[in-house]
């Protein structure tokens, strides 16, 4: 407010600034009024403390959350394709290892936050119906003098093949959403899956509700990258897990400026030629070097409260699996 004021005051008086300084001594006035170096630096820190990176670029907290929608709301389309081209389907093995590394049983609450196209949802209803599936038949093989029809009425009469699973998928970008349930609809998800446009950095969830809060490739994206992990602290019951798959440092020096030679010289481009996007993906590789180093994460997360934080370094560092518990 104090640099609008000056402002207003400036272009009225004009040369006559000076003049009215000297005259205008109301009680107060030189205290709260900045001046001189002090009243500059308080300036330039407020000024600091509203500013965040999008990608290289120094922008406002309230313009970086603008240019994130528009990005994922221009590549949703293509956002699939192009994660198979970017990572030569690398990214599906990383996914894969995600859910092994969480090992969902049946019955399981999942949070999936930044999830839109469903890839975390649909690999964990897949393994909860295999587990469910596993453990039904291991009860059946046990009951020796079972006939066959008694077999039959017990997998005839299972009501919920997921065991009680349940997958929410909240993204923040709805056309993100919309790409995610046409897939779902694709490959015939329909039972235990539910979708939500919510803001990782204010869920609309209630306390101590989920098993399982994981984020793939979407916490970088967040403008305030601690009050996410503290909105995953509160939603997750007392025993619950966090997950976060997110790219992260490079650990070998030549494969790391291999790695930068591919991601600013092609990737870029790919973006471009399959999804008539450049900028969206340079802010994408842009993004990826200004994430905070595994070390770095996983005091972060530690910070929001969490527990027995670990994380894994996949493929030279490119990619990191963090792993936190609320105790």
């Amino acid at each position: 407010m104090a640099t609008h004021r000056s402002c207003a005051l400036w272009s009225y008086c004009g040369p006559r600034w000076s003049w009215v300084m000297r005259c205008c001594r109301l009680p107060g006035f030189r205290s709260s009024w900045p001046r001189g170096p002090l009243g500059a630096r308080h300036l330039s820190q407020e000024k600091r403390e509203t500013e965040t990176h999008f990608g290289f670029e120094t922008v406002s907290e309230e313009e970086k959350g603008g240019k994130v929608y528009h990005v994922f709301e221009s590549v949703a389309k293509k956002y699939d394709v192009m994660n198979d081209m970017m990572s030569l389907g690398i990214h599906r093995i990383w996914k894969d290892l995600l859910l092994s590394k969480m090992h969902p049983f049946p019955g399981t609450q999942l949070l999936d936050v930044a999830g839109g196209t469903g890839d975390i949802a649909f690999r964990f209803l897949n393994y909860v119906q295999a587990q469910h599936k596993g453990k039904q038949k291991r009860q059946l093989r046990a009951q020796q003098n079972l006939s066959w029809e008694e077999i039959a009425k017990k997998y005839q009469s299972e009501d919920d093949p997921l065991g009680g699973s349940r997958v929410v998928v909240c993204d923040i970008n709805k056309e993100m959403l919309k790409i995610g349930k046409q897939k779902a609809r694709a490959q015939g998800h329909k039972a235990g899956l539910a979708w939500v446009l919510g803001d990782a950095e204010e869920l609309p969830f209630d306390d101590d509700k989920f098993d399982v809060y994981t984020i793939a490739f979407g916490i970088r994206n967040v403008t305030h990258i601690d009050q996410a992990l503290q909105e995953a602290h509160r939603v997750l019951k007392p025993g619950g897990r966090f997950l976060c798959l997110e790219f992260s440092q490079v650990n070998n020096p030549l494969i790391s400026r291999l790695y930068d030679l591919y991601s600013f010289q092609v990737i870029p481009v790919l973006g471009e030629v399959i999804a008539g996007d450049w900028r969206s993906y340079q802010y994408l590789v842009e993004s990826i070097r200004q994430f905070p180093s595994q070390e770095e994460f996983k005091e972060m997360i530690e910070d929001a409260g969490f527990e027995k934080v670990t994380y894994e370094s996949l493929t030279s560092g490119i990619v990191a699996i963090h792993s936190g518990f609320k105790l």
